[in-house]
C-alpha cells in the first residue's frame, strides 16, 4: 500500500491563496492613487518648464497655470489651492505634500503620503 502524501489540500490552498489575494486586493485599491500622484508630479514638471519660459512670474500665474494642468488631467486631489507655492531666495518653489486613503475592509486603511518638491528659476 502506498501511503504518501501526492498533492496539497484545500486548507493548505487556503493558507497559500488568502495572503496572496489580500496583497493583490490592495494592490488594486492603491494603483489609482498612484496613478494620481504621476499626474500630480507631471503637472508639476510642466509648470516649471513653463516658468522657464517666461510665463508665470507671481504664485497667481503660477497657480492658475497650475489649475489648466489639472484641469486637463482630471486631477481632482489634491486641489490646486493645496499646492503650496512660494519663493524661496530667488527661486520659486511648488510643493505638493498631501496625504490618501485607500480603505480595504471593515476598518483597516492604507493611508499613502505623497510628496513632490519642484523648483522654479
Amino acid at each position: 500500500m502506498r501511503h504518501s502524501q501526492r498533492g496539497v489540500t484545500f486548507i493548505g490552498w487556503l493558507i497559500l491563496l488568502v495572503p496572496v489575494a489580500i496583497v493583490v486586493y490592495g494592490g488594486i485599491r492603491v494603483a489609482p492613487m498612484y496613478l494620481n500622484y504621476m499626474r500630480v508630479a507631471k503637472a508639476l514638471t510642466q509648470l516649471v518648464s513653463e516658468a522657464k519660459s517666461g510665463s508665470g512670474t507671481s504664485p497667481v500665474e503660477l497657480r492658475n497655470t497650475l489649475a489648466k494642468h489639472f484641469d486637463i488631467d482630471s486631477i481632482e486631489h489634491p486641489d490646486v489651492k493645496d499646492i503650496d507655492i512660494h519663493r524661496e531666495g530667488d527661486k520659486w518653489v511648488a510643493i505638493a505634500d498631501y496625504e490618501d486613503v485607500a480603505p480595504l475592509f471593515g476598518n483597516i486603511s492604507l493611508l499613502l503620503q505623497f510628496h513632490k518638491q519642484v523648483e522654479m528659476q
